[in-house]
Parts: C-alpha cells; structure tokens; sequence
C-alpha cells in the first residue's frame, strides 16, 4: 500500500498552463500537425523511392527491405511510450526535441558512407518520428475548446488519410526532376517551419522529473522488443516464407510472449504505459479494434492500382501519383465537413462511420470487374467513393476513442490510438502481401494447368507473348481476390457497428442541458 501511495502522485499528469485559445494556439497546432505529416510522408517517399537509393548506395533488395522495416519497427515502438515521456519532460520541450532529431537524422542519411550507417540511422529516424503522432493527438484533446475538438481531430484524421497519398507523388517528382538525396532531404525546411510554430504556440510545462523515480522499466523491457520483434517478423515474413523461417518463428513467436508478458505487467503497474482497465470501455474497444480494420481496407485501397498499372502496363511512380493526388488533396475540404457533420448533435457518429464503410465496400464490389485493359483513367470515378468514404470511416473513430476520455487518461488514449495504428498499418502490409502472393500461386497454378490441357492455345502463340498474358492474368485475378477481401472486411466491421459501440455526442454538446 505504501508503495502504490507514493506512485499516486506521479500518475496524474501535469497541469496544464492556462492559456486562453486563439491564433497562438492555433499556430501551434498547425506546427504540430506540418510535422506529423511530413514525417509520415518520409516513410511513404522513401517507400516508393526505394529502387533509386538501392541503386544510388549499391544496397541489394533483401537488405533494403531491412531499412523498411527497421525503420517502421521503431516508429511502432516509440508511439507507444511517446506519452509518458511527453508528461516527463513536457509537451513542448518532448516535440522540439523529436523534430529536431527528425531533422539531423533526415539530413546524415542520404551521407551514409555504407549500408550498417544507413540502417542505424533509418532506425534512429523512425524512432524519432513514432513520437511525434501521439503529440499531435494530445495537444488537440488538451487546447483546443469543446465546440471545436472534432475539427482538431480531424486534422489528426489527415494523418491516415491525406499524408500516405503524398508519398508516391513526391516521390516521383524527386526521383524524376531531381536526385534521390531530396528523398531524404525533404523534410528538412517544413520541419523547421514546424518548430518555430510549435515553440512559438505551445505553452511551456514545467518538468517533472521526480516521474523517474516510478518508471515502468520492466514495460520497457518487455514492451519495446516485444513491438519491434512483431513488426519486423510482420513485413519480412513474406519475403522469407513465414514458418518455414526459423527467424520469423523466433521474431512473431517470441513477440507474442513478450507482448503477453508485457500486457501483465502493465496491469498491475500503477504508472503503467497502457491502462488496460480503459478496454473495458465499449467504445474505445470498439474504435481500435476498427480502426485496424479500416487501416487494412485503405492500404489495399490505395495500393492495388498503383501495383496493378506497374505491373501490366508499366507505370513509373510519376504516371501514379494523379491517382494518388485526386485522393489527398480534397481530404483538406472532406474532413472539415465530415467534421461539421459530426459535430451537429442530432447526428449520430456511428451512421456515419456505416455510410463511410458502406461506401469503402461498395467501392471494392465495383472494382473486382476490374480487367486487364483498364488504365489510369478507369480508377478515377472509383476514387470518388474513396474520397468520401476515408473521413467519413476515420474522424468517427477518433471521436468514439476520444469521447468521454477523462483528462487523466488522454495520454493512455493517446498511446492506445496511436500504437494501435501503427501497429496496423504494419500488419496490413503483413496480410497484403501474404494474401497477393497466395493468390498469385494458386491462380498461377490454374492458369498453367488449363494451357497445359490446350496444347492449340500454345502453338497459336509465341511463349514470350503467353507468358505476358498470363502474367498480366494472374496479376488482375489477385487484384480482384483481394477487392473482394477488403470488401467482405468493410462488410464485417458495419456488423459490429450496432453491437459495440453506444452513441457519443460531440464535445460541445456534453453541457447541454
């Protein structure tokens, strides 16, 4: 009793300084979200630009795919205690010192002198850049007044929904009108505007270093390599055929028992890193257990077509990014009303988040009659749904999670939401590409087996022109396999809609009579 009266103390966070909100307030959180966003883009630029630096550092496929998944490994893990340490060492001083090692990381790595610099630096840089996401949620919860939280959160959504369609599209223009550095380089001036805003806009908290004293080691312990060990069993199992690599068994095997042994720990620590206890509340359960659904359906959405026109008809990341920016530029006008819409009391969150998965569906059903003679151009009236469909499945998400959350816990909240999100987008990458490379097997297989029972189809073609046509089959066949997937997905998460969640009402609508 003695030990958990003297951790009392340190659970509650520290007082927030008062401050009236305006543009001040405003200028800051703008700083904050320029800086999430341009971090997220990093990762998605570097993605698509990954055959020009393999090219440029004389790095061979397989240890590229390290620098990924280093980089996300990291990020994942930093999300996670990103809020403890925020409370520590305060709000601002925390974010400063993120972006700015963001900004030095961002300008070594294109000067790595060999492939081990890179891939410490790459890790280093994610893990800079897992701690910024959390920040942005919890100076929107925290400063922003009740009648306008949701247009906060919603400038949190474009996170999810307007920085990954940025990534091709710069990286196109990098790689194509300059040089591969500026993959790197980039972030580097928005990151400084971020920090001059941030310094100028969020109040300055005192710090509390007497938390040290109750830290939650042994959740660092479990929790970190726990993370990582999962996320990099995650996107190299693929490439190393999953169980049948002792290296997978041991990353997702031991991941799990850390993760489980971790979970323990951070029940019944009184300064936990997670609050396990939160779960019990319906709506959150409910939220992240979507949200990781629709995180699966959007990278599938967003990234079949730019798979399938490389693969058939040959596009380069420039000739994609129109399908890319037709998505992420109307998110700055579809949030703010998804947001206006929500935020009215007489409508209910969770008919919207239905309409948004309904649409995400119906999207993938129109798009399995998808053939091989589409092209860019058969995309677009399909990525109208899209438009509509993203925040209208997301904000609502945000707003269940964050509805109700006493100031105590807005950085479990945070932690939660955020390490849940990354930890998605890495197990979607995970299924994606489990799921296309069974496809392409089996449908491989089939295609095969029906020219071998037509030897008069062989002999009317050249085998160079047979193999392009099977190729560009299975290539659509997988691509439609996995439409259908996501859209029985979207499908399964609407079911859940009327069993889960109970209404929440917008901010400014809690002291209403």
């Amino acid at each position: 009793m003695t030990s958990l009266a003297s951790a009392a103390p340190a659970i509650q966070p520290a007082a927030p300084v008062p401050a009236a909100f305006g543009l001040r307030t405003i200028i800051g959180l703008v700083g904050m979200l320029l800086a999430v966003l341009v971090a997220g883009i990093n990762e998605g630029v570097t993605r698509v630009a990954m055959a020009d630096i393999r090219g440029a550092m004389f790095i061979g496929s397989d240890e590229a795919t390290w620098l990924v998944a280093g980089y996300s490994a990291a990020s994942v893990a930093a999300m996670a205690l990103a809020p403890w340490f925020a409370v520590t060492l305060s709000l601002r001083r925390f974010t400063l010192t993120a972006i700015a090692t963001f900004v030095v990381l961002a300008l070594l790595c294109p000067l790595a002198p060999d492939y081990p610099s890179l891939l410490v630096l790459r890790i280093l840089q994610g893990l800079a850049a897992g701690c910024l996401p959390p920040m942005l949620m919890t100076v929107a919860l925290r400063f922003l007044p009740p009648n306008i939280k949701l247009y906060g959160l919603a400038g949190y959504a474009l996170t999810a929904t307007f920085g990954p369609s940025l990534g091709t599209p710069l990286a196109a223009l990098w790689t194509e009108y300059f040089n591969w550095h500026w993959t790197f380089w980039q972030v580097i001036a928005p990151c400084v505007v971020a920090m001059i805003a941030v310094a100028h806009g969020i109040p300055q908290d005192p710090l509390r270093l007497e938390r040290f004293k109750d830290f939650n080691w042994p959740g660092v312990l479990l929790g970190v390599p726990a993370l990582v060990a999962l996320v990099l069993g995650i996107l190299q199992g693929n490439r190393l055929d999953w169980f049948e690599s002792t290296l997978i068994c041991w990353l997702l095997g031991g991941g799990l028992a850390l993760l489980a042994a971790f979970m323990a720990n951070e029940w019944f620590r009184p300064v936990p890193f997670f609050k396990l206890q939160m779960l019990g509340s319906r709506n959150l359960s409910h939220a992240l257990l979507t949200l990781a659904g629709v995180l699966v359906i959007l990278t599938a959405v967003a990234s079949i077509p730019a798979s399938y026109l490389a693969q058939v008809h040959g596009y380069r990341p420039l000739q994609t990014a129109p399908l890319m920016l037709i998505i992420a530029l109307p998110q700055l006008i579809a949030l703010p009303l998804v947001a206006a819409l929500c935020n009215l009391r007489w409508i209910d969150c969770r008919w919207v988040l239905a309409v948004g998965l309904g649409l995400l569906a119906l999207y993938c059903g129109l798009a399995t009659h998808m053939t091989s003679a589409w092209i860019r151009d058969n995309f677009y009236g399909l990525q109208l749904l899209q438009i509509i469909a993203q925040p209208m499945a997301v904000l609502p998400l945000l707003m269940q999670a964050t509805g109700g959350i006493a100031p105590p816990d807005g950085p479990f909240a945070s932690a939660w939401f955020n390490t849940v999100r990354g930890l998605s987008a890495v197990v979607a990458t995970g299924v994606l590409e489990a799921l296309t490379t069974a496809r392409q097997h089996f449908h491989s297989n089939t295609l095969v087996d029906r020219l071998g029972n037509s030897p008069a189809l062989i002999a009317d073609d050249a085998i160079a022109s047979l193999a392009h046509r099977v190729h560009e089959q299975v290539v659509v066949l997988t691509s439609t396999d996995l439409y259908y997937c996501m859209g029985w997905l979207a499908v399964g998460l609407m079911l859940l809609i009327p069993l889960m969640p109970t209404r929440v009402y917008p901010p400014r609508a809690l002291a209403a009579p």
